[in-house]
Order: structure tokens, then sequence, then C-alpha cells
């Protein structure tokens, strides 16, 4: 069975956080994201964070608007990495990660990659892999 293809890319994923402000310190500050649109309607704000060069891929930080919104905060995927993002440099990154207080594990090399976890200030995991040539 053929499917026809409807979607053409991968947008941003919800970011849960208890603190835009805070929250953008981390993901800007310390892992590099960039502002791609912030603005305030209605009085909710909305976050956009990407990287450069990749146009509408990227990550919304939202606040948590009910208490069970709140709840998930740091646990919206059970435990499971919330992000992968790649590096060319993971030796920089966990540098950088370690300079910031950010504890790293789950070290990994296979024949294909290399990778480390870490954590947000919240607690969602993230994965950074490096890909082999």
């Amino acid at each position: 069975m053929s499917l026809e293809r409807v979607f053409t890319g991968i947008g941003r994923t919800v970011v849960l956080v208890d603190e835009p402000d805070e929250a953008l310190e981390f993901y800007r500050d310390v892992l590099g994201f960039e502002v791609v649109h912030d603005s305030t309607r209605g009085g909710y704000r909305y976050l956009h964070l990407g990287f450069p060069g990749q146009d509408g891929v990227g990550v919304w930080l939202m606040a948590a608007t009910s208490e069970r919104e709140g709840e998930l905060v740091g646990r919206q995927t059970g435990g499971q990495p919330l992000l992968v993002l790649y590096t060319d440099d993971l030796a920089a990154v966990r540098s950088r990660l370690t300079d910031h207080g950010v504890r790293t594990w789950a070290e990994t090399q296979d024949a294909d990659s290399a990778s480390l976890h870490f954590a947000d200030l919240y607690g969602n995991v993230i994965v950074a892999a490096q890909l082999k040539a």
C-alpha cells in the first residue's frame, strides 16, 4: 500500500516550561538556539527557537497553563529523550555543557555515531549526537 505524502517536513516540537525566560536562557545561552519568533497575543507568549539555516525547524517553548501541563514539565516524554541535537564536535558540546554545570551521561560510540545524554533545566533528556561520515 502506497501512502501519498501530504507533509513536507517537521516544524517545531513543543517543550513545556515553567518560565519561558528562564528556559530561553538555557536553550539560547547554553545550547546555542536563536530566537526565531517571540510575540505575545491574548496574554500568551509564542517563543520559537531554532538554528541558522534550518528555517522552520526548532522548538516552541510553551509555558504550562494548567495544573496538568505543570505536572508534565520536564516529564512530557516519560524520561525518554525529548530531542536529538546533531553536532560536528561532540567533545566541544561536552565541554560547553560541563562549563555551564550541565551533567552529561550515557556517552556512547558505535560505527555510525557518537552521542551523550544531558538534561535541560527542567529534566527533559536531550541527546547530542555526532554522526560519522
